[in-house]
């Protein structure tokens, strides 16, 4: 049996988390099987090298379109995908795909297949930083908070240790479950996690709460973002009074029911601004505030920087 071809296209500012989890145990298969059972080539869409989001430099085999008979071609992308927008990569992926190579979106790479038209209609992932921005933009996209998802030949993982998640089912489904344990203990893996597994920790273990009323308001606010809910419609849904919820805040969260709703507000916001393309305008519209003037104070004093110093700084998601 051959092994596997697969190319790794790498778009600058990748995340090097994202590319180690992914090819690691592919080369701990080889090792481990002693055989050559998956080869690799690094691809890119410009230079010689591609550069990390850490700075790191990896020198590339060739350019994707001097990539022939792939099995698969894994896709990194991070910081800003959503600013990509290279037609002569979109055409080479949707030739890719008519040839029936299984293309795999890494953290920001779904990105990549959405612009090239290949996930209308489709179920995918992404990294949880680019879900709003992402779920905007492509509509037609059945968006899962999943850590990786298989739609036939298009897969898309959410990045970070994910693909660690991804690439041992691979290798499972490739060459049985005993080599993919031994993949995973290779790499301190000591629990599997299967692809609908949730991207981030669940809400008792982000805010370090767990009264079941504080915790239901705080997620009716995270999914109502763009349209705040009143203080008064949130204590309804739990039968209390305002004040008594006011209290509750205050004891659990060290802080008032609009204070926290801002907080998350403005946390969504800094997270597009570093993340998508949107104009500041429209960021503080998808974040609930109804003018920008209004939308940079609060900003600024919740970030102490203002929304245009938040582009300058380098996004961080996996």
């Amino acid at each position: 049996m051959r092994p596997m071809r697969f190319g790794l296209l790498l778009i600058d500012d990748f995340a090097m988390m994202s590319y180690a989890a992914i090819v690691e145990p592919f080369r701990a298969a080889n090792v481990l099987s002693g055989r050559t059972l998956y080869r690799w080539r690094h691809l890119s869409i410009g230079p010689a090298a591609a550069r990390a989001s850490n700075g790191a430099q990896i020198i590339v085999d060739g350019p994707l379109d001097a990539a022939a008979d792939l099995d698969a071609l894994f896709l990194f992308a991070a910081g800003n995908p959503s600013a990509f927008r290279d037609e002569t990569t979109f055409a080479a992926l949707r030739r890719l795909a008519a040839h029936g190579v299984e293309l795999i979106g890494i953290s920001g790479g779904p990105y990549l297949l959405a612009r090239a038209g290949l996930l209308d209609g489709r179920e995918a992932t992404i990294h949880w930083e680019h879900q709003p921005a992402f779920a905007e933009a492509f509509p037609d996209v059945v968006l899962k908070r999943a850590l990786y998802v298989a739609d036939g030949r298009l897969v898309t993982c959410a990045g970070g240790i994910a693909g660690l998640d991804l690439a041992v089912s691979m290798i499972t489904r490739d060459h049985g479950a005993a080599l993919g344990s031994a993949v995973g203990e290779w790499h301190i893996r000591t629990q599997p996690r299967e692809g609908s597994g949730p991207q981030r920790m669940a809400l008792p273990a982000r805010y370090q709460v767990w009264n079941p009323r504080v915790l239901r308001v705080l997620d009716r606010m995270e999914r109502n973002v763009a349209d705040p809910l009143s203080s008064t419609v949130l204590a309804a849904g739990e039968g209390i009074s305002v004040r008594q919820l006011e209290r509750l805040f205050l004891h659990h969260m060290q802080a008032g029911v609009g204070e926290t709703y801002r907080a998350i507000r403005l946390a969504r916001a800094l997270t597009l601004l570093r993340e998508t393309s949107l104009g500041i305008a429209e960021i503080g519209l998808a974040c609930g505030f109804g003018s920008p003037a209004h939308f940079s104070r609060a900003f600024h004093q919740r970030h102490g920087f203002s929304p245009r110093d938040a582009r300058k700084s380098p996004p961080v998601s996996g």
